[in-house]
């Protein structure tokens, strides 16, 4: 009941590595659990400097039910002013705990466990919405590591992608990710400049960025048959927003926090452009259109990273590479 244990990000990304595959199925099972009100997922809080616009860090609190039955709470940092000295963006610590005590049982590291559960929701909807793991052209904007985890899970689910594109507003940073999507993963891949050209032609794009406010605006950049992951959230001005087919993760979530789909709202004053969640995807009660591109936008949900979490916590329990620290808590008998 007291045990508490420490799992730090390299056992987390080697856990990882080796089960992408089920990672998804786990992703796809929470999604569903989600939809059914299996779930508790208040919204996420946002803490803000005035110093520092760009900044901020968000605690993610949930509970969810089922099989796993676990609460939690993750904080999760987003500094951009990282990447300047070669640091990475985010930073991340998950907490469990057990819903019939409370009491905390597990923190792991949680970057590795975020840019999972992210890149994990991408493939998912990737395959859902175009009911294949093939493309012709796929097209990558943004060359961090929310990107490198995306690619990582297309390959573990053995997607066949003739023509890759990387854009990114560094140039080296997208030859770097090419280079290791070539060399490491045996993608032909390349790198576009120009961000109008690197969409032309792609029937699938993902946008893995860390903008903040809308570059893509004309109306006309996207096509019917393409199908956009719009896994940054604001990439994507409210004029595409209202004009594709709009598949979230969590309606009520996502409509917050200036998001794409956030500010067609706030725009046109409804939010009749939305068409449902993947959930409803997955179970066939909404139909993916032809006559409009269709843009996918997960706000990303804390059961998610309870989900992969408990999933990695079970895992390295149990091949022994949990740290356990047994004299975590202090008192517990209670007189």
């Amino acid at each position: 009941m007291f045990e508490f244990s420490v799992i730090g990000g390299r056992t987390a990304r080697d856990i990882i590595g080796r089960s992408r595959k089920q990672i998804v199925e786990e992703v796809r099972a929470t999604y569903l659990a989600h939809e059914d009100g299996d779930s508790v997922n208040p919204n996420s809080y946002f803490l803000r400097f005035p110093d520092k616009p760009d900044s901020r860090i968000i605690a993610l609190p949930a509970y969810l039910g089922g099989e796993h039955n676990v609460a939690g709470i993750k904080w999760i940092s987003s500094f951009p002013g990282n990447i300047k000295n070669k640091v990475p963006r985010a930073s991340a610590a998950l907490l469990l705990n057990d819903y019939e005590t409370g009491y905390p049982f597990a923190c792991l590291e949680a970057s590795q466990i975020s840019a999972a559960r992210t890149a994990a929701s991408a493939l998912l909807a990737a395959e859902e919405l175009t009911g294949r793991r093939t493309t012709q052209r796929l097209t990558i904007v943004g060359a961090g590591i929310i990107a490198r985890n995306i690619l990582e899970f297309f390959h573990a689910q053995e997607w066949q992608i003739d023509d890759l594109v990387i854009h990114d507003r560094i140039p080296a940073y997208g030859q770097a990710f090419a280079d290791y999507a070539t060399d490491e993963l045996d993608y032909p891949a390349r790198v576009e400049e120009s961000l109008d050209t690197a969409i032309t032609s792609a029937d699938l794009v993902v946008f893995a960025t860390t903008a903040g406010e809308p570059y893509v605006l004309h109306a006309d950049t996207f096509v019917p048959g393409q199908t956009v992951l719009n896994v940054s959230l604001r990439d994507i001005g409210p004029e595409i927003i209202a004009g594709a087919q709009n598949i979230l993760d969590d309606i009520g979530h996502c409509m917050t926090a200036n998001t794409s789909p956030h500010l067609a709202e706030q725009k046109y004053g409804h939010r009749d452009f939305i068409d449902g969640t993947l959930a409803q995807v997955i179970r066939g009660t909404v139909e993916i259109a032809t006559d409009r591109p269709v843009i996918f936008s997960p706000f990303g949900l804390g059961v998610l990273d309870l989900a992969v979490g408990t999933h990695i916590y079970r895992t390295a329990q149990e091949s022994g590479e949990a740290v356990e620290i047994s004299d975590f808590f202090g008192e517990t008998q209670r007189w």
